[in-house]
């Protein structure tokens, strides 16, 4: 099927738009958005496709979804990013930066 995709995307991000129009004609998407910063900048802002599988909701810039296990990666990405600048320590019990956390006999609990 073949889906309306708006909003923008810089040229150096071609192969973005391509891959999220992809999701819909090989994939099977039915509705979708991406965004992408970098450096500060918006480089990609697109969405297309509908909110139900018949086709009566038009997917909007502003949709809301529900992003389900997608905040798992990023939280650990953000704790990786942590441990790099050496604001933590993976081997520190997690008290250490959560002091109730220990509470309820889970005071030897490692990060």
């Amino acid at each position: 099927m073949k889906v309306d995709i708006s909003g923008t995307c810089s040229d150096d991000f071609a192969a973005v738009k391509d891959a999220f129009a992809a999701n819909f004609t090989q994939n099977g998407d039915v509705g979708a958005s991406v965004a992408i910063v970098k450096d500060g900048e918006l480089v990609v802002d697109l969405w297309g496709g509908f909110q139900d599988r018949a086709g009566t909701q038009p997917w909007k810039p502003d949709t809301i979804i529900n992003v389900f296990s997608t905040t798992k990666t990023m939280s650990c990405l953000s704790l990786l990013v942590l441990v790099s600048r050496g604001l933590v320590d993976v081997d520190a019990p997690v008290a250490t930066y959560w002091p109730e956390f220990a509470a309820n006999g889970k005071g030897n609990v490692l990060v």
